[in-house]
């Protein structure tokens, strides 16, 4: 092999090696979950027929086994108050059981931009801050929460690269080719960081969901939290 080739042939190498260093360091930091809406159907959960909160992702899992379905993927989907009633915003089959909260207050919820993560009859998937969301009767599904953590494909900018305000975290971000990413982390994280990651997979726009309290169901990756108390509970699941 002449010299030129060889050098090339290991310049790939490296590169190669590196990329998949890259992707196993973010695979050990987050549980992600890439959806297509038009191929799975995602489903923004809250109470059952008897008007009872699912409240958990092992409650929605056996709810869903007696409608002969698999729990393929569930996470926590926003913040609650005292009664596990979403905070904000919820849309549910197009009917509003929360209204828009516009009002100001303490807590990551009220760190301003927050925003909506919402659905619509097409499947189409979109993340507003609140103050640019419009609501229309062609949403199926939404769910108020914040602050946002990426917009117009900046990260916040009350995020300090250097905060050492840590905790799990788990948010949504909408992709250029309308697919959703779902991302928990495996270990405490700030505001900035967690916010990069959605960026850097190439969301323009990502809403922050919760914190300590956050679960991810996933056993395609061997993460299988199913405890927890929540209000709203986004899922994907699949015909048995």
């Amino acid at each position: 092999m002449k010299k030129p080739f060889l050098l090339l042939f290991l310049l790939l190498l490296f590169l190669s090696g590196f990329t998949l260093l890259k992707n196993t360091q973010k695979e050990e930091r987050f549980v992600t979950y890439r959806v297509n809406p038009n191929k799975e159907e995602v489903i923004f959960y809250w109470k059952n027929e008897d008007n009872l909160n699912f409240g958990s992702i092992n409650n929605l899992k056996k709810w869903l086994f007696t409608k002969n379905k698999e729990l393929i993927f569930a996470t926590n989907g926003g913040m609650y108050t005292k009664d596990f009633s979403p905070l904000g915003l919820f849309v549910e089959n197009s009917k509003i059981k929360k209204p828009l909260d516009t009002t100001s207050g303490k807590g990551n919820f009220y760190l301003k931009p927050n925003g909506v993560f919402y659905l619509t009859k097409q499947n189409k998937a979109y993340i507003h801050t609140t103050e640019s969301f419009n609501y229309s009767e062609n949403i199926k599904y939404a769910t108020q929460s914040g602050p946002m953590l990426v917009v117009n494909n900046q990260i916040h900018k009350a995020f300090n690269k250097e905060s050492k305000n840590l905790n799990i975290r788990n948010g949504v971000g909408v992709l250029e080719n309308g697919e959703i990413v779902f991302a928990m982390s495996k270990k405490e994280i700030n505001f900035y960081d967690f916010a990069s990651y959605f960026k850097q997979l190439g969301c323009k726009n990502a809403l922050y969901l919760d914190g300590f309290v956050s679960r991810t169901y996933l056993p395609d990756k061997d993460w299988t939290q199913t405890d927890g108390n929540f209000g709203v509970i986004i899922a994907v699941s699949k015909n048995k």
